[in-house]
């Protein structure tokens, strides 16, 4: 695709749209289960991934982080005092030990646990110790689990790598963001490429066996030569994975945003040009582009499941493995069950007050209908495959006219249409969020009556 063809397609294309995380996506969620109700359903799940033989997954937020980095959407607690880690800590304990009393199952089967944020490494080893051996300790871990962990190069430190990878955790993904001494100020994220060096050379030396890099491209003052210089710095650094995030402008919803302007922030084809180079100097360095923004060298999982036909997609992004039920402990944590979706609270003062009074702290939740779970088989499918069919099981009446909602994605070749279903196209990639919103009943039957989602390119 030349330039000229890129900005007739982003002109179209670029507009606010889901990520497709979940489907429905949170904003269109209704029908908050009871606690009976949820409990029933991650039951129901428990069973059916014993029968399958593949675990449950656990991910485990924690909010706090010492300074606000000015991109980020996520649920955060700005401090620098541990005076509430330790109640935090034992709130998550508590949430864990109150599924595993309701659901009458002392150590749950887990094959995925996950430590995202936030920032994990906010923990001191002591707590992160607490923490880690609570939770391994109530689970009946798989012998092919899979556990990792989110950090922030600045405040991770060589004994925390050390006690990690002691309680068999082996993939780590470091906020890299952008190496660019002026993008790094304004965003509040200020970092050396030997600090991110030296985090990465311990880990493996500690026994982490796979090295993410998240990346962030579209941030505000990020130029080509920008780019460029973050690229050379990663390649030299050969990560075995790596998310080149677009960022999200959405100052309306996270106030830290309007530390600058808009005119700071590239948009449109400049934002999208960001994207293409970067990729372009990732493949030219071995890496492989899987899903939705993500990259893999071919040694690695990720891209051997999405060669196999076996790469999943959840709130924890994109997984070289399906796992069910998905519980999402601590605060704004969010749990899937296949059939059902919850959200924990977002405040923390309420997270605490909730599991005080022995419930289960559900903020929001969605139950899926016939047709949800339908048409959630055909996004994920497109998000992991690049490709579905709606013929047989995968059907539901709201699929009548899906080849007309596609067919302005065929003339301009972003799938390959068929009777029966659809393939994106190599040109499609980069629409991929696009294609999927045709595929959206909720979405299509009710537009957002406010800005809720970041633009598509």
């Amino acid at each position: 695709m030349n330039t000229d063809e890129l900005r007739a397609r982003l002109a179209k294309y670029d507009v606010p749209g889901p990520r497709y995380t979940s489907y429905p996506t949170v904003p269109y969620w209704e029908d908050t289960p009871l606690e009976r109700q949820w409990l029933e359903r991650v039951g129901a799940a428990l069973g059916g991934s014993a029968r399958a033989d593949h675990g449950a997954a656990l991910y485990v937020h924690v909010p706090f982080c010492r300074a606000l980095c000015t991109f980020c959407g996520c649920n955060t607690r700005v401090t620098r005092t541990h005076a509430i880690v330790g109640p935090y800590v034992q709130a998550v304990l508590a949430e864990y030990a109150l599924y595993r009393e309701r659901l009458g199952v002392a150590q749950p089967e887990v094959g995925e646990v996950h430590l995202g944020g936030g920032t994990p490494t906010f923990l001191d080893e002591a707590e992160l110790e607490e923490l880690i051996g609570g939770l391994l300790s109530a689970s009946r871990l798989r012998s092919d689990a899979v556990l990792s962990v989110e950090v922030d190069p600045r405040v991770t430190t060589l004994g925390q790598l050390t006690l990690l990878a002691a309680h068999g955790f082996r993939r780590i993904s470091l906020g890299v963001q952008d190496f660019d001494p002026k993008v790094q100020n304004i965003v509040n994220r200020v970092q050396s490429v030997a600090q991110v060096q030296a985090v990465s050379e311990q880990a493996r030396a500690a026994g982490f066996t796979s090295v993410n890099f998240d990346l962030i491209y579209g941030l505000p003052l990020q130029t080509p030569a920008s780019i460029e210089g973050t690229m050379d710095a990663v390649c030299r650094l050969r990560p075995d994975r790596i998310a080149l995030y677009g960022y999200a402008h959405v100052p309306w919803i996270k106030p830290g945003q309007r530390r600058f302007t808009d005119s700071d922030v590239p948009e449109g084809a400049a934002k999208r040009a960001l994207y293409e180079l970067g990729r372009e100097r990732l493949e030219q360095a071995g890496y492989r582009e899987i899903g939705l923004d993500h990259f893999a060298l071919p040694s690695d999982s990720l891209w051997q499941a999405a060669e196999g036909g076996s790469l999943h997609r959840n709130f924890m992004g994109y997984t070289d493995r399906y796992t069910l039920p998905l519980l999402g402990l601590g605060v704004s944590a969010i749990g899937d069950s296949g059939d059902g979706y919850v959200q924990n609270e977002k405040d923390l003062q309420q997270y605490h007050e909730r599991l005080a009074r022995h419930e289960l702290p559900i903020h929001r939740g969605h139950l899926l209908d016939g047709e949800d779970l339908v048409l959630r088989g055909h996004v994920l499918r497109l998000m992991t495959r690049m490709e579905t069919n709606w013929s047989g099981p995968g059907y539901t009446p709201f699929l009548d006219d899906i080849g007309a909602r596609l067919a302005e994605f065929a003339a301009d070749g972003l799938v390959e249409l068929r009777p029966d279903g659809c393939r994106v196209t190599a040109a499609g990639r980069g629409f991929l969020r696009n294609i999927c919103m045709a595929f959206d009943a909720r979405l299509a039957r009710r537009s957002p009556e406010r800005a809720l989602f970041s633009r598509t390119a």
